[in-house]
């Protein structure tokens, strides 16, 4: 990694009796021209984080991301932060392989498709746009204003038509992944290692048509979420560089969303590139010996673990609920992913005060024995960074956060913690260009690259 040596320069020169003079420690005047460095370095580049989930309901006349929404992203937080560029996704968990099931899923990513366009055209016109190219990115920036773009997560909801993708695409999805957590009808999940695996551990056929298809369009393949093998297939396939949108290092942290080391280096080869993702469990989980022994304790007592990711697309909550506002629940916020720390067991109420007592002593001793890793903050966020770029180098790794679908850390829970990640990039001696590059460079490459490449596989078409 390069180091700024002009960081290094003023280090010095803060460290100086000069410094001590006017009342300053060397180690006080060294963090605050790092501080001094990163907020000039924050307010330059273009900040872009590639996953923020939604919920429709925050996209109403009434309630909506003008206001200072409990939710981990909305337009003051961005502006407090400094976040140039929310990836709006439209989300649906996986369902059932029945028509039914593919409408349902239909109906909810049109909604959301459709919340984001109110956002830019009706709601806050004036203050956010709809980036639809690159281009569009850097001419809204120029212009002062918040950018949002449309990703597509989990192409369950296409169904068997492959015309959808193009319609996906037409109301502005700019990538989409071809599973979540559940194996599609397009390709197997991540969560096939443990539930197994429906195509092998790879693509459908009708998943290897998507993948063209994406590839025609200039629609960015996203590898976060499906599996090991079927990753490496799309990669093969691909004509154009893909992402992982929000995916961490399999190296650093052992879960199967995470991406290995031979997907991170076929990913180098595709051209394209991994936005680490600032999830707390996918940056720091328990040792295997804690999960295991939660689980058989839940099992002893006959508890089951809060359900995981997935859930949200299988049955619409069309409920009325209060406008999220600063100091109320976030709504959808977190319950997407999963991957809690295990004390949340559903059914604890239901035991006998002695049964619970006794559950708690076992937990406790656990405790013990088996420590809880704790939360993930921002230094083991840009660990993740650091090694992918070590590995990759600079031009494949970006950055994410899966906000309000259960992402954030300590120093970066929300958009308005986004100068922290510039702060430990720069004290880690990161340049100004690596930083852009890291922000948002790196995402914009592969993304007019693909459409570079779509424009040529139309022409070769006509």
């Amino acid at each position: 990694m390069q180091i700024d040596r002009g960081r290094l320069a003023i280090a010095a020169l803060l460290a100086s009796p000069a410094a001590l003079f006017f009342g300053m420690s060397s180690a006080q005047s060294t963090e605050a021209a790092l501080t001094a460095r990163a907020k000039e370095i924050h307010s330059r580049v273009i900040t872009l984080d590639t996953h923020n989930d939604i919920d429709p309901a925050n996209f109403t006349a009434d309630c909506n991301y003008k206001m200072r929404l409990s939710t981990q992203v909305n337009l003051p937080k961005m502006v407090e932060g400094g976040m140039d560029v929310s990836f709006m996704i439209a989300y649906v968990g996986q369902g059932p392989l029945t028509p039914e099931g593919y409408d349902r899923a239909y109906k909810q990513d049109i909604a959301k498709f459709d919340a984001v366009h109110r956002l830019t055209e009706k709601i806050a016109p004036d203050n956010i746009g709809l980036a639809l190219t690159p281009a569009d990115v850097v001419a809204l920036h120029k212009r002062g204003m918040k950018i949002a773009v449309i990703g597509v997560e989990n192409g369950y909801p296409i169904g068997t038509a492959l015309s959808k993708v193009k319609e996906f695409y037409d109301r502005g999805g700019r990538y989409m992944s071809l599973a979540h957590n559940g194996n599609s009808q397009l390709a197997d999940s991540n969560t096939g290692e443990a539930e197994g695996y429906l195509w092998n551990n790879g693509l459908s056929p009708l998943g290897r048509q998507v993948i063209a298809e994406m590839n025609r369009l200039g629609m960015m393949v996203d590898l976060s979420h499906p599996s090991k093998g079927a990753n490496l297939e799309a990669i093969r396939l691909s004509k154009a560089p893909v992402i992982a949108s929000h995916s961490g290092v399999r190296a650093l942290t052992d879960v199967s969303r995470n991406m290995d080391d031979e997907q991170l280096l076929a990913l180098k080869k595709n051209g394209g590139v991994i936005q680490v993702v600032a999830f707390s469990t996918y940056l720091r989980t328990d040792s295997k010996e804690r999960v295991a022994a939660l689980a058989g304790l839940r099992r002893e007592f006959g508890l089951t673990t809060a359900a995981r990711g997935g859930g949200r697309g299988e049955a619409e909550n069309t409920a009325p609920r209060p406008c999220p506002v600063e100091g109320m629940p976030a709504g959808e916020a977190g319950r997407k992913e999963g991957g809690g720390r295990g004390r949340a067991d559903a059914g604890l109420d239901s035991l006998s005060s002695e049964r619970r007592g006794d559950y708690e002593k076992r937990l406790a001793e656990i405790d013990v024995k088996f420590p809880t890793a704790g939360r993930a903050n921002v230094k083991d966020f840009v660990n993740h960074i650091d090694y992918a770029v070590k590995l990759t180098g600079i031009d494949h790794v970006g950055i994410s956060s899966d906000f309000d679908g259960g992402g954030g850390i300590d120093g970066f829970n929300s958009a308005a913690e986004a100068f922290n990640v510039t702060l430990e990039l720069v004290r880690r001696g990161y340049t100004e260009e690596q930083i852009g590059m890291l922000w948002s460079g790196n995402l914009l490459r592969v993304w007019a690259e693909g459409e570079k490449i779509a424009r040529q596989l139309q022409k070769a078409k006509q």
